[in-house]
């Protein structure tokens, strides 16, 4: 069955299986003292070194979550409580010194929810940066809205639904000026693009495992020197940002995908982006009257996101899938909620409820390709006005 839908879960690879398998025999928790507990820190620290490298970053300044949700949000809402004056011993003052958070419209989830969550909460004051219709950010807004008061901006790295990368290191100069910590949401960007802590001038970036071929349930957060975050987690403090017992084979597993996604990403992302650009070319060519969404120079390499007119992508999806293809409309994270996209309403997309992304990977060749192309305009003419209001 074609697998079109690695933005929402990547296939673990037989190297990633045996490390997690090999890692699993052995018995020891790595906060003991004894020898089995010590070997297993040992092992996990050694993976937590190699997550921190894929990024740019230390072993000790990279903490392991649960997910990439827990990262983003231990960064989001550790970053504004610690730029508001909460410590461990002191709650945040009744007047905010910092209320204000600079993020997106096309943010994912874990990040609107999470500053929503603060809005409603803490008292934060969140400002919503423009973007063209490429889902590309506009810098000269963001300059406008930056200040004193401002606790923390807060972007994708590249967009989970569209493919659009930002311009990282140009937000991070920005933010930099007026002081301004920057957190960005790598997920959809890891093994697609070049990432470094230090290069882009992040003070933090979260990503997540299973997007290439890790395991689902282990995250990171890289966190620069300087930045100072307030945990979210709290009850043992094994990793002093995120109290829990370790993960070590999970952790260990997760290296390994981290390190074989990132070792030669300009390699892996030149070939999936001429599947990409052959994907594209046939699909426009077979459906004419589809739009492509995102930026064409700026994207991560495995995208394709379109949007067919006179078509509800619901039905398409059950019958690709009727079919034996695995595609998606959007994020994963929000799949079965009957609402348009709100990355698609940002960039002005009219006809939203037609979007179909597919998302290539290592696993992915022209031969599939092919077959989708063949069965993609029958589908569509059987579905197109299905739905529609």
């Amino acid at each position: 069955m074609p697998y079109f839908d690695h933005a929402a879960t990547s296939p673990m690879p037989a190297e990633v299986i045996d490390a997690w398998v090999a890692a699993n025999q052995y018995v020891g928790n790595g906060s003991s003292t004894h020898r089995d507990g010590q070997r297993a820190r040992l092992s996990f620290e050694e993976a937590r070194e190699a997550i921190g490298a894929a990024l740019g970053a230390k072993a000790f300044d990279t903490t392991i979550t649960g997910s990439g949700t827990e990262a983003i949000n231990l960064a989001i809402k550790g970053i504004f409580w610690a730029r508001n004056g909460m410590t461990a011993t002191s709650p945040l003052p009744a007047v905010l010194p910092r209320p204000r958070i600079i993020t997106t419209a096309t943010e994912h989830h874990a990040t609107t929810d999470a500053v929503e969550w603060l809005e409603r909460s803490f008292g934060a004051h969140v400002d919503v940066v423009s973007v063209d219709a490429d889902g590309v950010i506009d810098l000269e807004a963001l300059a406008a809205l930056l200040g004193d008061d401002v606790a923390l901006v807060t972007t994708l790295w590249a967009n989970n639904e569209i493919g659009t990368v930002q311009p990282v290191a140009q937000i991070s100069a920005l933010a930099a000026r007026f002081g301004v910590p920057t957190h960005f949401d790598a997920v959809a960007a890891l093994g697609y693009v070049p990432l470094s802590l230090t290069d882009s001038g992040a003070s933090a970036l979260s990503i997540s495992a299973h997007k290439v071929g890790g395991p689902v349930g282990i995250g990171a957060l890289a966190v620069a020197r300087g930045t100072t975050i307030v945990p979210l987690i709290h009850g043992g403090s094994q990793q002093f940002l995120r109290s829990g017992s370790l993960d070590v084979a999970g952790t260990i597993a997760a290296a390994v995908a981290i390190s074989r996604a990132t070792s030669d990403v300009e390699s892996h992302a030149a070939r999936l982006a001429d599947l990409r650009d052959y994907l594209r070319d046939g699909l426009m060519r077979v459906v004419p009257d589809a739009t492509v969404r995102g930026s064409e120079t700026h994207r991560v390499a495995g995208n394709l996101h379109v949007t067919i007119p006179g078509v509800d992508s619901a039905y398409l999806l059950f019958a690709l899938d009727e079919a034996g293809f695995s595609v998606s409309a959007g994020s994963a994270c929000t799949a079965g909620v009957e609402s348009e996209s709100h990355v698609l309403r940002a960039i002005g997309a009219s006809d939203a409820r037609g979007a179909l992304r597919m998302t290539l990977g290592v696993t992915n060749t022209r031969e599939e390709i092919d077959e989708f192309l063949q069965v993609l305009p029958g589908l569509i003419d059987r579905v197109r006005g299905i739905g529609s209001v």
